[in-house]
């Protein structure tokens, strides 16, 4: 038998995570597949007759995921993907000659990721002749801090067959979610054609009408609850609030800070497409970690002069760029907010720096000389609209005529300095965002953290009140990123703490910050004895449950001499959302060790939670009740796994973690790494095995000790090669001799 053990340092959080970064947005590395460093190559192989098929008129709005492979090759790095889903993707596109595709590697593989992304959009951008638009747009939102797709160019071959220059673009899913705002359990909401965010009444349905054959804002998550009362929500507040009250009002329910960002970027780069012209082409993401939704921009190829309007999107009032005869909410009633039009300006301002001749045009060069080996032998590239080879390299400076009437680099000349001359650059207020805090229980401290950015020089402080005592203040030391925080010292037992932020600058412009106190819950540390002591977070061969399906599980171990009531309990697999899932009325004895399936199929019983493991680690706690602020009793990060070999505590309910061959569930890890039956490599062995009523004897006489499934040892023996069962209740039970060595008996 091979012995597979490797112990791991993990970290254990101490500390409860309440509302950890509070939104902060991440921004994922781009790796392998979205580096700009080489044009990879992308082939994709399928059958020839099921290529037909897509390319068939009556067949080109289908979004049947057809079986195919995939390989990614980018000269030093070459995977090969079997069984993936491909389609054709887009709207008005899939009507084109050089089409836009879907590859998707957990259509036929649940769960399977590459490169930690269950889906890549291939996008042949047919209306651009630099095939740079969108890539330059999703490059500028990264350097202006706008979380937003990754990206690169490949070259695409369907068959071996190439089909020319693409932008590989993430997409925008729950995993996107989750690396960009650190959860995938809020609401996700793709808002097309006619999504113009207009109040529609309290009713949650009313939103999900349609437009063709699909929903105006459709749920992309959490689909089966089909829940619009957070979106209804939202729009009511963003509608109906008097502008008075409007920043209050709206901050607690919309990222507005991070959206006006956004919305510089589109005017600047002339989105038309997005939201504030066109209500399309734009995600909103319930973030359960802030309460608060976040603006996703989207497909952003009719960018940079491109125009089917007869307008000059250069040197449009940057103030009136909405739609000449329609209301857009988000955009006109910010404009009214004279905080958010200051905020409007400076954001424009900072864009606009982004996009001057150096280093701005430096890049555009850069992707010029590096793509255009690869539209020469493009043979989809002049389908639509004639475009060629010379027409490429003109494009970037010069428009090539009828809906792309001047190149980029002429565009982005004009619409800085119209922006300039309209710009009306006031003094902004503080902008406070990101609000966060920690704690490490009573008696400890905790640590109150905000982004506060200014045009000036800036002081913050923390306002804070502990149990209705007198309101204080403490100076906010600042760190990178424009990051200010602050500690307090917190007092034994629980307490209840209100805070906010101010922050000032030399102008006496005053922001304060929510607009009402935040408050931070601190209990007591939990003393409940309970572990997650063992989990599989890839099951492929293992136990079944019980509709005979090989899914994740985990295992809760208690640890104490008492028995614990698990129903006012919570399991999460997210700390920004400790109450993800409430256990069920179980009461969980001493030694017990209790299994729970994490498959999401909670119809199949009340031990089947609401997430599923992630084979690429994550986090994994056990939170108290809500009435203590979710104390945390067990909390860890896992880190990446193997199929079908398990990850637990070893000995059970201690801090050293343990790879298993053998997983052990519902019985002590003690037990994992012993063979059931005997085998001609094994030295030390009873028979027989299972044992009924009589003699379990052993191959020789040795000093033993025998531990039943909980670890705990039942009876012991001196220089002996048998054992009396009859005093055993039936049971799995571990044999373990003066050497170590060990076997598993069964007592029938």
């Amino acid at each position: 038998m091979k012995y597979f053990y490797l112990l791991i340092t993990i970290l254990t959080l101490t500390a409860a995570l309440l509302n950890p970064a509070a939104g902060q947005p991440i921004f994922p590395e781009d790796g392998p597949v979205y580096s700009d460093d080489v044009v990879a190559r992308i082939d994709i192989t399928i059958n020839p007759d099921t290529l037909a098929w897509l390319y068939e008129p009556d067949n080109q709005q289908s979004d049947i995921e057809w079986r195919a492979e995939f390989v990614f090759d980018n000269g030093t790095l070459r995977d090969t993907i079997h069984e993936i889903g491909f389609r054709l993707r887009g709207n008005t596109s899939r009507a084109s000659a050089k089409k836009s595709f879907k590859v998707s590697f957990n259509t036929y593989q649940s769960g399977r990721k590459y490169y930690g992304v269950e889906k890549l959009n291939l996008n042949g951008e047919h209306n651009d002749p630099t095939v740079a638009r969108a890539k330059i747009c999703w490059e500028l939102c990264r350097n202006a801090g706008i979380p937003a797709p990754r990206s690169s160019f490949v070259r695409l071959f369907i068959n071996n067959d190439y089909y020319g220059l693409y932008i590989n673009v993430e997409h925008i899913d729950e995993e996107f979610a989750e690396k960009r705002y650190g959860s995938q359990d809020g609401n996700l909401y793709k808002c097309l054609y006619p999504a113009d965010l207009n109040y529609l009444g309290n009713d949650p349905d009313l939103y999900k009408f349609t437009a063709g054959d699909r929903r105006a804002y459709e749920l992309k998550t959490n689909e089966e609850a089909d829940d619009y009362s957070g979106l209804a929500h939202f729009i009511d507040v963003l509608s109906n609030t008097p502008i008075a009250d409007l920043p209050c009002e709206l901050e607690k329910v919309f990222n507005v800070q991070d959206y006006l960002k956004v919305a510089a970027m589109d005017v600047m780069t002339a989105n038309w497409d997005g939201y504030i012209f066109n209500k399309n082409n734009f995600y909103l993401y319930d973030n359960p970690a802030t309460g608060r939704f976040e603006y996703i921009p989207y497909d952003l190829d009719n960018t940079y002069g491109i125009d089917w309007f007869g307008i000059d999107w250069a040197t449009r009032n940057i103030y009136e760029w909405d739609h000449d005869s329609e209301y857009r909410p988000l955009y006109e009633r910010l404009m009214e907010v004279p905080e958010y039009r200051d905020w409007f300006s400076y954001y424009i301002n900072q864009i606009s720096a982004l996009m001057t001749p150096s280093p701005f045009f430096e890049r555009l060069d850069v992707i010029k000389n590096q793509n255009y080996p690869f539209i020469i032998n493009d043979p989809f590239y002049p389908l639509d609209y004639g475009y060629s080879p010379a027409d490429f390299l003109s494009a970037f400076t010069n428009g090539t005529g009828a809906h792309v009437p001047v190149g980029i680099t002429e565009y982005a000349t004009s619409r800085r300095t119209s922006a300039s001359n309209q710009l009306q650059l006031n003094n902004i207020y503080p902008i406070v965002n990101y609000l966060s805090a920690t704690h490490n229980g009573a008696g400890g401290s905790a640590w109150i953290e905000a982004t506060v950015t200014d045009d000036d020089a800036v002081e913050v402080e923390l306002l804070y009140q502990i149990n209705d005592g007198e309101w204080q203040t403490a100076s906010m030391t600042t760190g990178s990123d424009n990051r200010f925080s602050a500690t307090i010292n917190l007092p034994e037992g629980q307490s209840v703490i209100h805070y906010q932020i101010t922050a000032a600058d030399t102008y006496g412009h005053t922001t304060l910050y929510p607009c009402e106190p935040e408050t931070m819950t601190v209990s007591p540390a939990s003393a409940w004895p309970l572990f997650i002591n063992e989990l599989l977070a890839s099951n492929d061969t293992g136990i079944t449950d019980e509709a005979g399906e090989h899914e994740d599980w985990l295992e809760i171990y208690n640890a104490g001499d008492d028995p614990i009531w698990l129903g006012d309990k919570y399991l999460s697999d997210n700390f920004s959302n400790p109450g993800k899932w409430l256990m069920p009325d179980y009461t969980i004895q001493p030694d017990e060790y209790l299994l729970f399936w994490c498959d999401e199929d909670q119809e199949q019983g009340i031990f089947h939670t609401n997430f599923k493991l992630s084979k690429g680690g994550e986090e994994l706690g056990i939170f108290d009740a809500e009435s203590t602020g979710f104390a945390p009793i067990d909390t860890f990060i896992f880190p990446a796994q193997e199929t079908d070999i398990s990850y637990g505590r070893r000995p059970d309910g201690t801090d050293s973690w343990i790879f298993f061959e053998h997983p052990t569930p519902g019985i002590s890890n003690l037990l994992s790494d012993i063979n059931d039956q005997p085998t001609a490599q094994q030295a030390f062995f009873g028979f027989p095995n299972p044992v009924g009523h009589g003699v379990l004897f052993l191959n020789n006489k040795t000093d033993f000790t025998i531990y039943d499934q909980t670890g705990r040892a039942v009876a012991t023996a001196t220089n002996s090669d048998r054992f009396f069962v009859e005093t055993l209740p039936a049971g799995l039970y571990l044999l373990r001799n003066a050497e170590g060595m060990t076997f598993k008996f069964i007592k029938n």
